[in-house]
């Protein structure tokens, strides 16, 4: 009975998810490389060990920017967390947020994280989930998008080759495709965004699996899985 009541506050809280706005990004800035793992324990250090609250807190609480619908979600039976790197090894070279555009110039808003890495670089799901896009889509490139469930996706640009098809469906840690440089970029790397409802949200706490996070995915039977 407990565990029944576990899952289902888990299950309503996931399903209650609030839109928070954005629209895509382009490509990664020319500033200085930075060692992606720092942003990423900071994440990590924010989250674990916060339980309930800290995970309630991750889908409420970002500030929205402005909004993109270019891709429609495909429906998901379940719902999965993203939460592991997309990339083994990277560096980060664009952060979450307003910036001044590097190909186009201007203040802009930056819809996800740029990690550069080398052309041919195996990209990674984040979380379970069906694609629901695979195929060059505007500036983004060599695109991929899957949807997670309760309105969650994440997307993945710029890529040298995608190796994954629309309506399949992929297991977190799968290989969905290749860093490369199509698309509006300056250089090889991985544009990749977490979407809630449609809008975009700073995909680095998503980068790890908290403690909340592996209690969901148990509690849903899937297994606890570690993030990288």
């Amino acid at each position: 009975m407990v565990a029944f009541s576990f899952k289902r506050s888990f299950a309503a809280l996931a399903l209650a998810v609030a839109g928070i706005a954005a629209s895509p990004a382009h490509a990664n800035s020319s500033a200085a490389s930075a060692d992606i793992s720092a942003p990423v324990r900071d994440a990590q250090s924010t989250t674990l060990g916060g339980g309930d609250q800290q995970f309630k807190k991750l889908f409420a609480s970002w500030e929205s920017l402005d909004g993109d619908t270019a891709t429609a979600p495909a429906p998901a039976a379940t719902v999965s967390i993203p939460s592991r790197m997309p990339l083994a090894k990277a560096n980060l070279t664009s952060n979450y947020g307003m910036r001044t555009h590097p190909v186009i110039g201007g203040r802009r808003a930056h819809k996800g994280v740029d990690l550069a890495a080398p052309t041919g670089t195996p990209i990674y799901a984040t979380a379970d989930g069906i694609v629901s896009k695979a195929e060059r889509f505007s500036s983004y490139g060599l695109f991929v998008s899957i949807e997670h469930g309760a309105k969650l996706q994440t997307r993945f640009a710029h890529m040298s080759r995608i190796a994954v098809a629309d309506g399949e469906r992929v297991s977190k840690g799968d290989i969905i495709g290749y860093v490369g440089s199509t698309g509006r970029s300056t250089g090889p790397h991985l544009h990749y965004e977490v979407r809630i409802a449609g809008q975009a949200v700073n995909p680095i706490p998503y980068m790890v699996e908290t403690e909340a996070q592996q209690a969901y995915a148990l509690a849903m039977g899937e297994g606890g899985r570690g993030g990288e």
